[in-house]
């Protein structure tokens, strides 16, 4: 006895293999738009750090100023300028149009030592945090 195996009409055959094409034409299109897509922003509009950093600066993830105090990067701004506390002393303030939003870039100076804070949010809408510590 022969199992009979149920087989796709010629029909089918054809139906299937279109469809195949058609996805396979719809994701080249997909990838092609995206890479163009990507060319469209310049790289001077979007910069990771802001033209009020020197160039001597030198970036860091945490900055500890004694008395159990520490900024991270990522800490809500509202935290961040709570824990400078009343010996840090603000030199300077410049806001900024950043890509998500504006951002402040505070130089402050503690005792001998200066340093600045990026402020800018993370996503669109979203609070500021602290996005960058430099040390001069």
């Amino acid at each position: 006895m022969d199992a009979t195996r149920t087989r796709l009409s010629f029909a089918g055959d054809w139906l299937m293999a279109a469809a195949f094409l058609v996805g396979t034409v719809l994701v080249t299109l997909l990838i092609v738009r995206e890479l163009r897509g990507a060319g469209a922003i310049a790289p001077s509009s979007v910069t990771t750090t802001p033209a009020a950093i020197p160039a001597e600066a030198v970036s860091v993830p945490a900055l500890a100023m004694g008395e159990a105090r520490e900024l991270r990067v990522g800490d809500r701004q509202v935290d961040a300028l709570e824990r400078l506390g009343q010996k840090v002393i603000l030199l300077s303030k410049i806001t900024e149009r950043g890509p998500l939003g504006d951002r402040e870039v505070r130089s402050y100076q503690l005792a001998g030592t200066r340093f600045i804070l990026v402020l800018e949010p993370f996503e669109r809408g979203g609070e500021p945090r602290v996005a960058g510590i430099y040390l001069q």
